[in-house]
């Protein structure tokens, strides 16, 4: 069989860069101990490994305390700890139709609960949402803006900064959904404005599934959700209040905390910027090639230009699961098919009717082969009489 073609990286990133596996390797062969809970070398080793990682994801997004980057297993459990640590009741939520099941499903349960009251704000024919359409939707009772930075269906990076001047000035708080941007694009949450960023590490920032987290700015009043132990004070009855402690129980996953680490570090040393434009210009390769091809759509895909590489499309006369199987099964070409988890984006582009559409997303490794092999499997999908 030929080599694998991986074009599912919004799922999860794969290959990780090889130092990624040989550091996870390493570090837990000699430090696989629990950090923070005993005094000997290799336990105080591992905690400057851990907080090592908390100053390097800091530094990452310019935030100022390695202490209010926390860890969690994923963005999703960092959105559900973040959202239900900051919602009461007769709060209002603004969101957007843009969002992952991660968002959307928290703050619905919030909801039919009768805690608080949340709008979806739609976007626009490009898959942008209006900075101005937020500030029409504030009112007096507005908690939050939950959104997320760049969309894992149609690839759309949204004006963060103009949303986070428009929150800041009504003194609504902004939380973030770096899932998809987090080592792929520049976050600056002071510049942006942002009073919580989740990320999660698996994907554009090249670490091992199950390890995420958040960073959480100083005015933010989150609380607790979770209790349990810290290695701190043990006969204290109630969880710690202090920062990384209010947002972690338990042992951490450390062989994650080691992978991320590594992902970062190479990240940093290829830099963002570098690695975001050799994706985008095979992503506009394939966009172009994908677009000349008869009876394909493609969605929010006229130009690279705050964008993501991702690309979503559909073969007119087929199911999306018939061409992801296709591209699978006589290509080896790995996608991803359906809703994305994300069903109002499918809604406002009317593709939940046709049960979604297929995914194209790129990473740090794809080729320029690969993305000629794509092109050239999907016109011959097309061009079958259906």
């Amino acid at each position: 069989m030929s080599r694998l073609i991986y074009l599912d990286n919004s799922a999860t990133s794969f290959p990780k860069p090889e130092e990624v596996y040989q550091f996870m390797d390493t570090f837990y062969r000699k430090h696989g101990v629990s950090p923070g809970r005993s005094g000997f070398d290799a336990a105080i080793e591992t905690e400057e490994l851990v907080f090592n990682t908390r100053k390097l994801l800091t530094s990452l997004f310019n935030g100022d305390d390695p202490n209010r980057l926390t860890f969690s297993y994923n963005a999703s459990d960092s959105l559900n700890m973040i959202i239900q640590g900051l919602a009461e009741k007769g709060d209002h939520i603004i969101t957007t139709k843009l969002e992952h099941n991660s968002v959307l499903r928290p703050l619905h349960h919030l909801n039919i609960n009768g805690i608080i009251d949340v709008d979806h704000l739609p976007f626009n024919r490009q898959g942008f949402i209006d900075p101005e359409d937020i500030k029409k939707a504030i009112k007096s009772n507005t908690k939050m803006v939950v959104i997320n930075h760049g969309s894992n269906v149609i690839g759309t990076i949204q004006p963060i900064a103009e949303i986070g001047k428009i929150c800041r000035e009504a003194g609504v708080i902004l939380v973030v959904d770096a899932s998809q941007s987090a080592g792929a694009i520049p976050i600056d949450i002071k510049e942006m404005n942002i009073d919580v960023l989740i990320f999660t590490g698996h994907k554009c920032l090249l670490g091992p599934t199950g390890i995420g987290g958040s960073y959480v700015m100083e005015h933010v009043p989150v609380k607790s959700t979770r209790f349990g132990g810290t290695g701190v004070r043990s006969a204290q009855k109630t969880h710690l209040e202090e920062f990384p402690f209010r947002l972690e129980c338990g042992t951490l996953n450390l062989q994650g905390v080691a992978g991320l680490n590594a992902g970062v570090t190479w990240i940093n040393k290829q830099g963002i910027e570098n690695l975001h434009q050799k994706e985008m210009l095979l992503w506009d390769k394939l966009r172009k090639g994908i677009q000349n091809i008869d009876n394909v759509i493609t969605y929010c895909a006229e130009n690279a230009k705050n964008h993501n590489p991702v690309l979503c499309f559909n073969v007119k006369g087929f199911n999306s699961a018939d061409v992801g199987m296709m591209l699978d099964v006589d290509y080896n070409i790995a996608c991803r098919t359906g809703l994305h988890c994300a069903p109002l984006v499918h809604e406002v582009l009317g593709t939940d009717k046709i049960h979604g559409s297929v995914r194209l997303s790129l990473g740090v490794f794809t080729t320029e082969n690969e993305i000629e092999t794509a092109i050239e499997a999907v016109a011959d999908i097309a061009s079958i009489r259906n």
